[in-house]
């Protein structure tokens, strides 16, 4: 009943994933423009924009919405503000986020961001910590023996590296978005305010009038 009348190809679902109808810039001034409508304080506000920058940042795909809201309700932020703010991660910046915090990760660990040429490359491991994780799924409910050793090669050489590294980038971009949005948000309530302000003041005249009238 709430399906589509005309199927997207496979193609067609990920261009728009990529490249939004009407493009990004559009998609970032509609979510500012829902920013500035939330009916919140202007703190409340910036701070769920700030944790939902800073979970962008974070190695878990898929969760960021997950744990934007938590740390919003934890932090007494605005949940839906949080919730905005991750889509400051999208694939126009994941890119650049990743190499960041993996950088900083290994910096921070004392280690080197190397590739072995000999070696399996990101997306080969990425592939085979997916195939261990699959394979000991299915060892729980066979004889199959789990194996863990590709699970723990990619844990060990990018998923650590990277919720370590991710924390100081992610509550720099975070607190940078917070300021910025701050005083907007403050400026465009109380436009907001003068301007409801006037439209109750002119509806009080034009039913005084329309008193006097019928008098």
């Amino acid at each position: 009943m709430f399906k589509r009348r005309d199927r997207r190809p496979i193609l067609k679902i990920a261009l728009d994933f990529l490249w939004p109808k009407g493009g990004w810039t559009r998609a970032f001034q509609y979510i500012q423009h829902r920013l500035q409508r939330l009916p919140d304080t202007p703190v409340r506000i910036a701070r769920g924009i700030l944790i939902g920058v800073f979970c962008t940042f974070t190695p878990f795909y898929g969760l960021h919405f997950v744990f934007a809201a938590l740390f919003a309700k934890l932090l007494n932020a605005n949940v839906l503000a949080a919730l905005l703010g991750t889509f400051f991660g999208n694939p126009l910046t994941y890119f650049p986020i990743g190499v960041v915090s993996l950088q900083m990760g290994n910096f921070l660990l004392g280690r080197s961001l190397s590739v072995d040429p000999y070696g399996r490359s990101f997306g080969g491991k990425f592939l085979d910590a997916w195939s261990d994780l699959k394979h000991n799924l299915h060892a729980l409910f066979n004889e199959d023996i789990a194996d863990w050793s590709n699970l723990y090669v990619f844990y060990h050489e990018f998923f650590f590296p990277y919720m370590i590294g991710g924390v100081l980038p992610g509550l720099l971009a975070g607190t940078i978005f917070y300021y910025i949005s701050l005083p907007i948000i403050i400026a465009y309530q109380k436009r907001r305010k003068g301007a409801l302000k006037e439209k109750l003041l002119f509806l009080k005249k034009k039913k005084s009038r329309v008193n006097r009238e019928r008098r």
